[in-house]
């Protein structure tokens, strides 16, 4: 156990390069080396709050490389203790001798690698000259998303919004050093119809991002709305847009912005563009005109840990 490594949220902070993060994942998504089977998602009831808790267990591996498991808990009610809804830690492996290299904390590991998984889907999907972005939520992801897509656009400008316009100006004041301007907003209506990209991370079972708001030529990031009644956009805003997902292996069974609009019929398997694995591999192409509006759904998949968790302990190890 002494050559374990400890990898903690300060380290992941630090050194993260969102050019890089996004690089690594790009290469992970088009070699079709790593394996992943379907991932462990239980439900369990938390009376005490009334509302139910998730535990999650993603496993990965690259054969005779590496190999690895996230093991998560979603609490939505812990806010009320002063604590994170999502917590957990990353054990990762030696492939070839199954000895345990490093173990890292991993809703940090969770927020960059999601974070610059929808980065590198915008970088296939939005406009190259996007210039603006909305902002919606205010939890851990925010200030990552915000940072992770004007790593991939010439965003110049942002605006936030959140349940609350503390916690907006909150964001906007802890990205206040950056070279891109951020204001809070207070509603979404007052900015949705105006900017470039559009980001959602939220555990909204109410849609945020609405059909009619939307303009040609927008990029819609959906990344909260983990489960199959939540949902952050309305069947019109599918109906409006080339849907693309991170993966199909998750993407159509886990999150009611696509469960729900299959079920009633919005939208067809058939009409879903791509996932990540073909973009990134080149088989499917991305956004093909400037008028066209793009929607990009992210549930999450454990190539991204495993790539991010390799990507942490190299730097590390300085390997």
């Amino acid at each position: 156990m002494n050559n374990i490594v400890q990898i903690d949220a300060d380290f992941i902070e630090e050194k993260t390069n969102f050019a890089e993060l996004i690089s690594v994942l790009k290469h992970g998504f088009s070699s079709n080396e790593i394996i992943v089977p379907m991932r462990h998602h239980h439900d369990f009831p938390n009376p005490e709050v009334s509302t139910d808790s998730t535990l999650l267990l993603m496993p990965a591996w690259n054969p005779s490389k590496e190999a690895g498991v996230k093991i998560v808990s979603v609490s939505p009610e812990n806010g009320q203790f002063g604590l994170p809804s999502i917590q957990g830690v990353y054990i990762y492996l030696d492939a070839t001798q199954g000895t345990i290299k490093a173990i890292l904390e991993a809703k940090s590991l969770t927020v960059k690698r999601t974070t610059a998984a929808s980065a590198l889907a915008s970088s296939f999907l939005s406009r190259e000259n996007s210039s603006s972005l909305l902002m919606i939520g205010t939890g851990a992801l925010s200030i990552n998303l915000i940072k992770a897509h004007a790593s991939v656009r010439p965003i110049k400008t942002v605006y936030v919004w959140g349940r609350t316009f503390e916690k907006s100006k909150a964001i906007c004041d802890a990205l206040k050093s950056e070279t891109f301007k951020c204001l809070p907003i207070n509603t979404i209506e007052e900015k949705i119809s105006e900017v470039d990209i559009i980001s959602c991370a939220t555990l909204s079972k109410t849609p945020l991002v609405l059909g009619k708001y939307l303009k040609e030529g927008q990029h819609i990031d959906l990344v909260g709305a983990y489960k199959k009644d939540m949902r952050e956009a309305d069947d019109e805003a599918i109906n409006k847009s080339s849907v693309f997902v991170d993966t199909f292996q998750g993407g159509l069974k886990e999150s009611g912005d696509i469960f729900i609009p299959l079920n009633n019929g919005t939208l067809k398997v058939g009409g879903i563009q791509a996932d990540l694995f073909q973009l990134c591999s080149g088989e499917k192409d991305g956004r093909s005109s400037k008028n066209e509006i793009t929607l990009f759904k992210s549930v999450g998949h454990a190539l991204e840990d495993l790539v991010a968790a390799a990507y942490y302990y190299k730097k590390f190890t300085n390997e």
